[in-house]
């Protein structure tokens, strides 16, 4: 094994709420590696023991993979909920007649759900999936609401039935829906281009004027009138959405003041889209510096007693959560392959939109930094890269590498590519651990053909 260096005098001391017995934990700066540099897109409950094994809530990594298997998506819960609070308490004191609701695609976990519901957001959810686990989490009906381009007739009638808050209407044939199958009043929000070109990848930009979600502002507002002509539809207001993974927060003021001029209303979405930081160059604005500016925009734009709200998802769930995986090849043919038992099957985000991340040897991370590597993963695609250039120690097989800043739609678009199995999820907190998903099983994933195999 490569020397381990001491830590640097930057060494800062490790979160609290570490377990008793445990080695000493701190936040080093070591000479010969960037690990000082991954601290701030690490959880925020992360730190290294002597061994230079990294620990995540109180838990060494070593022990979630041994016992949990990988790949393994592993949460800060400590971190997601002092991250939930940051929201809430932040809007609050800056509008008090707010509200923030919980982009759940971001991650749509019974786990998340529950700690979301427990800490009084609300909870933004799109089909009938989402919706599911969300009441089996024990999210009041009161606290959801129901977005979607294209919701049907049997979505709409489940959401109706249980009594989710608000209904978020996408389109003129959502309301032949509605009229039709309300028998007494919906409270809704009408979704509005806002015509904002977000400076984001564009499979994540929402709200430009060619963008498949909502209405421009010509047709929403004859909606509106509509809607406020029937007896069961309760117009409340207007609902936004400009994209995802948004560094510049001025975009978010511009699309307040746009929707200003669709008129007066009690409530206005402005919707989510907040990005953070994924790599050791890039720069996210800070909660407050976006809060700020939602609120000076609506301060400048919307009536003094509206109603605002907000839906963060990435912004709450992505720090916290990183993807565990075991070095299974470790090739040097001219590049450095580094291989590992997952890929794009769990990790779908760096071959959709090409996101950055960064990585880690969680066994060794106060190793020198020797070697820059592909870090790769095993389904059968060139385009299966999970880290591009990634500085690390010279990899073995049996290490444990780190993926940081998984933490928002790793689960959700997870998939079963090359036959692979669905991770399990695995919250940490005060040094221990406690699953909340179980690893899918073959059985599970040949249960779904039983009809073919069964002839």
């Amino acid at each position: 094994m490569s020397a381990v260096p001491a830590p640097s005098s930057q060494s800062h001391a490790a979160p609290s709420g570490r377990a008793s017995g445990r080695a000493e934990l701190s936040q080093p700066s070591p000479t010969g590696n960037r690990l000082g540099e991954l601290w701030s897109i690490l959880p925020e409950e992360s730190a290294v023991d002597d061994a230079g094994v990294l620990h995540l809530g109180g838990v060494p990594v070593t022990e979630l993979a041994d016992q949990y298997g990988t790949p393994l998506y592993v949460y800060d819960e400590a971190g997601l909920r002092r991250q939930i609070r940051r929201f809430i308490d932040g809007l609050s004191a800056r509008w008090p007649a707010s509200e923030v609701l919980f982009a759940s695609k971001s991650f749509p976990a019974v786990g998340m759900y529950r700690i979301a519901a427990e800490e009084g957001l609300s909870v933004d959810i799109a089909g009938g999936g989402e919706l599911q686990l969300a009441l089996a989490a024990g999210v009041p009906p009161e606290k959801l609401h129901f977005h979607g381009n294209a919701k049907t007739d049997a979505e709409l009638r489940m959401a109706i039935e249980v009594g989710v808050d608000t209904i978020i209407v996408d389109n003129t044939d959502e309301l032949d829906r509605l009229e039709r199958l309300l028998t007494q009043p919906q409270k809704l929000l009408l979704r509005v281009i806002p015509g904002v070109e977000a400076k984001t990848h564009a499979s994540q930009a929402t709200g430009g004027s060619d963008s498949k979600f909502g209405l421009p502002m010509d047709q929403a507002l004859a909606a509106i009138e509509r809607m406020r002509a029937h007896p069961l539809l309760e117009f409340e207001g207007v609902h936004l959405h400009i994209g995802s993974q948004i560094l510049d927060v001025e975009q978010f003021g511009e699309a307040v003041s746009k929707i200003s001029t669709a008129g007066e209303f009690d409530v206005y979405d402005v919707g989510g889209g907040l990005g953070v930081k994924y790599t050791y160059d890039e720069v996210a604005p800070s909660v407050d510096e976006y809060l700020d500016t939602i609120v000076a925009a609506a301060r400048a734009h919307l009536p003094a007693g509206a109603r605002i709200m907000i839906e963060p998802g990435r912004a709450i769930v992505a720090r916290a959560g990183v993807t565990l995986y075991r070095v299974t090849t470790v090739k040097r043919t001219g590049r450095t392959f580094v291989a590992v038992d997952g890929g794009l099957a769990d990790q779908m985000d760096a071959a959709l939109t090409g996101q950055r991340f960064e990585s880690l040897l969680g066994n060794r991370a106060l190793d020198p930094w020797t070697e820059t590597a592909q870090l790769v993963g095993r389904q059968c695609e060139s385009g299966d890269l999970l880290v591009d250039r990634a500085p690390l120690p010279e990899a073995r097989v049996g290490d444990l590498a780190v993926v940081a800043t998984t933490g928002a739609y790793g689960y959700t678009l997870a998939n079963n590519y090359n036959g692979a199995l669905k991770p399990a999820i695995v919250f940490v907190r005060d040094g221990e651990a406690r699953l909340v998903a179980r690893r899918e099983t073959y059985e599970e994933l040949l249960a779904l053909h039983a009809p073919a195999l069964e002839r």
